[in-house]
Order: structure tokens, then sequence, then C-alpha cells
């Protein structure tokens, strides 16, 4: 049985004392910890995936020139600050374990500055253009990183049960999806009926996300436990534990060839899908034939995005399963094929509702694997790691993944695309060159992504020997 670290104070108050009292990991903890937490915490995340590039160049008619530099520039503030709290991560030594605490600051951080982007008190151009680039990295830069990061840290530290890391990394996974889901099928029929272009509706519906997710993340921290990281916990020297120096770390993560291959796909596999939701409401208004659906592109936006998570959330239900059976490797291969099939149709049918809409549910359908999986994939090298280095590198691990994740990157790449292909948010129509950028965003960069990932994910071969590592590693920490 584990032990958990001893200590006082603040962390063994009724208030900050885990719910969590089982050293398996059950149902409860699955959905409390792993999926309504999440959901809420990222919702903001999805809302501002599909709609935040709209909301600041059509509400508060900002520059696309800007609203790109803004987030390149941004880029190099959220890496930094994802490594910075990774480390941070891996250095807390408390009762609450070393990534929850940080997920308790988040029901402050990251609630509060979801909501900064929409106050916006001043008319004055560059005023506005101010408050927005500190807003912006208030919540990308500082917020975002501190819980994203302690969340994905949450998967490899809580078992060392592989087919349980499954289930929590889909489950996290599908909380991720879920607020995404929320961002491509609720808000676009909002935006386009109700909030439309009035600043005070939109502050209005995000103060109603930052309470929620504030909750929600409250509730991730009560139904959550650390039983790795409990494993090296020690009453007696608590130093005896201390954090390995960056380099080591750096050294035992870089040396390792499945490390490089889980994130690169990942990175692949997450740009490519930031490009793809950041166009999605421009494909629907200028691309996309809405006239079966009564000319409002909000509906369609709605139709392809249900179109979307339908199999998404029928995938749920079979892709631990299949991993468990099949490999996490031969599902993720399967998975990324499927998709360039239905990105090819989806391609091919241009503007056309019918077969757009075949080939995003079935570019779905093959993403779902890798989508849900990515964790755990991650997960197992950690552990391969510590079986040949003898240390955990979680925080950096996370920290890193957490880094890929950047949207603003590919919001800044399609900003520009946009503003050179000569996007003018008022005109009643768009140029021939202006919708086949908005098409290559929305359709072509990711089917070629997903081609590319399905070769690399080929190469990792890492669950073959786990069950054998990790019986020894428990064997070490033992004799130890």
């Amino acid at each position: 049985m584990s032990k958990r670290p001893k200590s006082g104070g603040f962390w063994s108050t009724p208030l900050t004392r885990s719910f969590i009292h089982s050293d398996t990991v059950k149902l409860l903890e699955m959905l409390m910890g792993y999926l309504i937490g999440p959901f809420g915490a990222l919702l903001s995340s999805g809302i501002f995936a599909s709609f935040l590039n709209k909301y600041f160049t059509d509400v508060l008619l900002l520059d696309t020139g800007f609203v790109s530099a803004l987030q390149l520039v941004s880029t190099v503030l959220i890496v930094a600050a994802n490594l910075i709290v990774g480390q941070l991560i891996e250095r807390t030594r408390c009762l609450a374990g070393k990534a929850r605490p940080w997920v308790l600051l988040s029901a402050l951080t990251l609630s509060v500055a979801s909501l900064l982007m929409f106050v916006v008190p001043f008319r004055n151009e560059t005023a506005k253009m101010v408050w927005i680039a500190v807003a912006y990295n208030l919540y990308y830069s500082v917020a975002y990183p501190i819980y994203s990061t302690a969340n994905a840290t949450l998967i490899p530290v809580s078992t060392r049960n592989s087919q349980q890391r499954g289930a929590l990394a889909s489950f996290a996974n599908i909380a991720a999806l879920g607020a995404a889901g929320v961002g491509s099928m609720v808000f676009p029929i909002l935006v386009s009926n109700v909030m439309g272009n009035s600043q005070r509706m939109w502050f209005l519906v995000m103060l109603a996300v930052a309470l929620f997710s504030a909750l929600t993340i409250f509730f991730q921290y009560k139904f959550t436990r650390e039983r790795v990281t409990e494993e090296g916990a020690s009453a007696a020297d608590p130093r005896q534990n201390a954090a390995p120096p960056l380099g080591q770390q750096l050294r035992a993560v870089a040396s390792e060839k499945w490390w490089w291959i889980a994130i690169i796909f990942y990175l692949v596999f997450q740009w490519a899908g930031v490009m793809k939701n950041g166009s999605m409401s421009y494909f629907c208004q200028w691309v996309i034939d809405a006239t079966p659906l009564g000319g409002d592109w909000g509906v369609a936006q709605t139709l392809l995005s249900v179109m979307g998570a339908i199999p998404m959330a029928l995938a749920a239900l079979f892709v631990v399963p299949l991993a468990n059976r099949f490999g996490k490797r031969g599902l993720c291969f399967a998975g990324m094929v499927l998709g360039v099939v239905g990105g090819v149709i989806a391609g091919l049918g241009g503007g056309s509702i019918v077969p757009v809409a075949i080939g995003v549910a079935l570019k779905c359908l093959g993403s779902s694997p890798g989508c849900y999986l990515i964790l755990a994939m991650l997960a197992d090298v950690i552990d391969h790691i510590e079986f040949k280095s003898g240390i955990r590198t979680d925080g950096l691990t996370m920290s890193i993944y957490s880094s890929l994740a950047a949207a603003p990157v590919m919001n800044a790449v399609f900003m520009a695309m946009l503003g050179a292909a000569g996007y003018d948010a008022t005109a009643a129509a768009q140029t021939a060159a202006v919708q086949a950028t908005i098409s290559i965003s929305y359709i072509w960069v990711e089917t070629i992504a997903f081609a590319v990932d399905a070769l690399l994910v080929l190469f990792f071969t890492v669950e073959k020997n786990l069950p054998a590592e990790q019986a020894a590693i428990a064997e070490r920490k033992k004799q130890e």
C-alpha cells in the first residue's frame, strides 16, 4: 500500500484534503478528476480555439497583422512559461503531491485570466491593443501553462497501471474534445444569432464560463491522487527525493528515441488541429455552401462539429479496449490512415456540405486513437526513461507537451495567411485567394499531418517490454 507524505498546515485542512483514498483508480476519480474537471478548465480554451481570432478581427476590429504578430511573439513566452512551470512542479513537495497544488491554484488564475480579454475598457486603438496584448499573455503565458502542465502531469503520476493510465488519458482527452466541441458546436449559433459583435454579450457569456471553470477545477483537485509521487515520499528526509537537475532530465529524455517519436507525433498532430479549429468558422462563413441549411453559417459550423463529434464520442467507447488488445501503435496507425482518407474526401468536396461533412466525420474518427492515447503513450515513455536512468521526468516532459499545444503559433500563421490573401472582415464576400487559403487551412494541412504521423507511429514500440521494465522499477524501489 502506498504511503502518503506526512505534512501539516494548509494541505491537511478539510478544504485541501483529497476525497480519493483508494490505491487503485476507480470510476468516481475518472469522472470527476479527469473528465468533468478538465472539461470546465479547458472550456475557455476550446472557445478561444474556434472564435478568439474572430472576436479580435470582427468584434474588436483589430488588424490581422497585429493579431498575427501578438500570437507569434507570445509563443516564446508561452514555451518559456511551460518549461518553468514544469520545473516548479518537479520541485514541489507537499501532502497534495507535486501537480495537484498547481491545479488548485489554477481555479483562480485560469478563470480570472480567461475573462480579461473581454473587458477592454478602452476605445483608443493603441490602448486597446496594449490591453489585449497584456490580457492575452496573462492567459496563454501564465494561467494556461500552470493548468495545462499540471493537468497533463497528473496522468503519469496517478498510477503505474498502463491500462488505467490509458483510461485516464482517454477521459482527459474526451474532456478536451468536449470543451472544443462546445466552442465549435454551441458557440457558432450563439455568435451568429445572439452575441454577434456585441462586446457586452461576449463579456457576459465568458463571465459564466469563468465561474464554471473555477468550480470544476476545484472538483478536479479534490477528486485526484498522485500514487506514483507517493511512492517516493520520505517523511524522514524530504531531500532524499529532490528533483534531479534540469540538465540530467534533459539528457535522459533527449537520448530516448521513443520520447522524440511521441513528442514529434503530438507536435504535428496538435498544430495541424489548431490550424483546422482556428479556420473553421471562416470556412463555414466564407467557403461552404450553407444554402441547404437556410444560409446560416453558424448552423453549418454546428453541423460539421456534430459530424466530427459523433464518431469521436463513439470511438471513446472502443479506443482503450482496442488499444489493450492490439497496442497503441497499431491502433494509432490505422486511425491516421483513415483520417487521410477522410481529409481527401472533404478536400475534393470543395464547398458542398455533404462530402465535406462525410470527410470530416471520417477524419475525426481516424484522429480519435492518437487524440485519446497520446498522454498514455507519453506516460509509458516516462516509465521507460525511469527504468533506464533511474529518474522521473514527468514535469519536464509534460511542460514540453503543453508547450507544443500552444495555439498561438498556428493561429498566428493563419492570421498572416489571411492578411496576405487580402481578408476583409467587412466585405460581403471574400476573394478566391482568401477562400483557397481558408480551405487549405481547414482541410489539407491536417490531412497531410495525419499522413506524417502514420509513418512516425510505426516506430513507436515502447509497449513491448514495458511490463518487465515496470516490474524492475518496483523491485528497485523495494531494495532502496
